[in-house]
């Protein structure tokens, strides 16, 4: 499941779809969206959920902070023919006035034993404060405001960073939130040099194995 995703160009550094990209790829697959329907990925990383959303026909802007995430989403748009506009920016800045009738985003979620500050290089894929949720707090502040009526957003990311509080800071914001998939996937290299803190922390039991991804979708009421 996760190699079809993986589009024709992954430059060094760049994120490559894994396990929660295909998560959030079988959520995406399974929205009604109608032709022209106008799609934001955030933290596009490869393009592989944008080109999936512009193969159905809808007008697709993509997004990430990392230079070489925009050039690989572009050149991968071009090699598959899919119509993706490439933006780089922090987020939302760069569509700040704009509206959407669907957010996609798989953002940095692991969280990180070095502090809440931004990480720096390849590791912006993945840590995410000491919590994990250095970039899903603002996702939950920010993406209500660029839903049209009856618009939907999609998160994915770790249970170790908190689904409830994600979908509590979602309702507070007046869409309707739920947890709408969950999938274990054994533990990543990421999480494997950490598995002790992690245990240390409590975001790990002894006698966890797995970690448990889940997709956050929330619909902002028409």
């Amino acid at each position: 499941m996760v190699r079809s995703l993986i589009p024709p160009l992954v430059l060094p550094g760049v994120y490559s779809p894994q396990e929660d990209t295909a998560l959030l790829a079988g959520a995406l697959s399974e929205e009604p969206l109608p032709p022209g329907a106008d799609v934001l990925d955030v933290g596009t990383g490869t393009g592989a959920l944008a080109l999936q959303a512009a193969h159905r026909g809808s007008r697709v802007t993509a997004v990430d902070v990392s230079w070489r995430a925009v050039c690989t989403a572009r050149a991968n748009a071009w090699l598959t023919g899919a119509s993706v506009r490439v933006r780089r920016g922090n987020l939302f800045h760069p569509v700040r006035d704009q509206s959407f009738d669907l957010i996609l985003t798989n953002p940095p979620y692991v969280p990180a034993p070095k502090g809440a500050g931004p990480p720096r290089g390849k590791a912006r894929a993945w840590d995410a404060g000491h919590d994990g949720r250095y970039v899903l707090d603002r996702v939950c502040r920010e993406a209500p405001a660029l839903l049209r009526p009856g618009g939907v957003l999609l998160i994915v990311h770790s249970e170790l960073s908190d689904s409830g509080r994600t979908v509590g800071h979602l309702r507070e914001a007046g869409l309707k939130a739920a947890v709408t998939r969950r999938h274990q996937v054994a533990f990543g290299p990421v999480l494997r040099t950490r598995e002790d803190w992690l245990r240390q922390r409590g975001l790990l039991s002894a006698a966890d194995e797995k970690e448990e991804l889940v997709v956050v979708r929330a619909e902002l009421p028409l």
